[in-house]
């Protein structure tokens, strides 16, 4: 069975979170880290995983900041455990 994203968007509306972590899948599975960021901002934890993980990925400090910040823990550490990894590099 498929959902359409319009239903989806109504049953997290609504208060759904399933539906809402459905939603960050797909805005992950097309890579749109917008989306992804604007789930962030309504409270999707999921889309706060997801975007950590790409964040790490690439190494992108300012971001994982910014998700952290967003409300999403885990970033800090993970943004926390990069800038120990980087310490002894002699910046």
């Amino acid at each position: 069975m498929t959902t359409d994203r319009e239903t989806l968007r109504a049953l997290a509306d609504d208060g759904n979170e399933k539906a809402l972590d459905r939603l960050a899948d797909l805005a992950d599975g097309r890579g749109d880290v917008d989306e992804l960021s604007e789930l962030l901002d309504e409270g999707s934890m999921h889309a706060g995983e997801l975007l950590t993980r790409r964040a790490a990925e690439a190494r992108d400090l300012r971001e994982l900041q910014r998700i952290a910040d967003a409300g999403y823990d885990e970033a800090g550490e993970v943004l926390d455990k990069l800038l120990e990894k980087s310490g002894g590099d002699g910046e």
